[in-house]
């Protein structure tokens, strides 16, 4: 036995129907605004093809999800940042300030989709195009365009209500990821730390750059410290750089995210925002 729990901004009442119907629930429970329970419905890979496809052509987000799950048997929140917690590429902004937002965007987006296969190649051609940049353009970004994602903070708060430990990591930098840390009471932050000279960009990332294989050894150990299997772990990311994290994760989550990850998840939520995952749960709920 399974539920099917679907969700939309504007989940309109013949989706909800034509869904019930698709998966032969037994009866349908709303959730929140846009939010439904289909109440044992019909898992087969058959039927969860038609949903898929039919949910794809709607705009509505779709997960099977146990009788009785509950996020408090989850032990982990592990969050990209850029276009994941926050809905811009931070250095994509910085790039910006400075003109050249078009030739970093660029790099930027193919690396996302996977078709620039060395991450740290692509970052240090894009870090390179910042040298001279003063660092009150990261100010102004985090000022002036920094946004954290619909649902971004309820998530957080209920997941580390009910005791999950919270982990930030990103091929982003550090100049970001300690404010958010600080500012959502998240347990560690980790990314890349740009070097700065006389208040001014060099150009160049201090040490090793935190790629795919970081965030999944980042990961693993943040697991092992505080005592929890991966398989209690709870992923979320957008781009193919998360996939070696997302891989480890018992709930993996492609969050708005490019099709290569999509793919690749255990869960996806594309039109709602991050609390979204909390409707999947029983004890998140009212």
């Amino acid at each position: 036995m399974t539920h099917l729990v679907i969700q939309a901004p504007d989940l309109s009442s013949e989706a909800v129907e034509h869904l019930s119907r698709l998966a032969k629930a037994k009866k349908t429970m709303e959730l929140a605004p846009g939010a439904v329970r289909l109440v044992e419905a019909d898992g087969a890979p058959a039927v969860r093809a038609e949903v898929a496809a039919y949910c794809q052509q709607a705009g509505v987000d779709w997960a099977y999800v146990a009788p009785g799950a509950r996020l408090a048997d989850w032990k982990i929140l592990a969050m990209d940042m850029d276009s994941t917690l926050i809905n811009i590429e931070c250095i994509d902004e910085i790039a910006d300030m400075a003109g050249l937002k078009p030739q970093v965007a660029a790099i930027t987006e193919a690396a996302m989709r996977g078709e620039i296969a060395d991450f740290s190649e692509s970052l240090t051609r894009r870090v390179a195009l910042l040298q001279g940049l003063p660092l009150e353009a990261l100010e102004r970004v985090y000022a002036e365009r920094l946004r954290l994602n619909p649902g971004a903070e309820r998530l957080l708060e209920v997941a580390r209500g009910l005791g999950l430990k919270t982990l930030l990591v990103s091929g982003g930098f550090t100049w970001f990821t300690g404010r958010l840390k600080h500012r959502l009471q998240l347990d560690e932050a980790h990314a890349n730390e740009l070097e700065v000279v006389d208040g001014r960009l060099t150009g160049k990332v201090v040490g090793a750059i935190l790629d795919a294989d970081g965030k999944a050894a980042h990961l693993r150990e943040f697991a092992g410290r505080h005592g929890a299997p991966l398989s209690r772990a709870i992923a979320v990311g957008d781009g193919a750089n998360d996939l070696k994290m997302l891989g480890l994760a018992g709930l993996s989550v492609a969050y708005h995210a490019k099709p290569v990850v999509r793919e690749k998840t255990t869960h996806a939520l594309n039109v709602c925002g991050l609390d979204g995952i909390l409707n999947w749960f029983e004890d998140t709920l009212g």
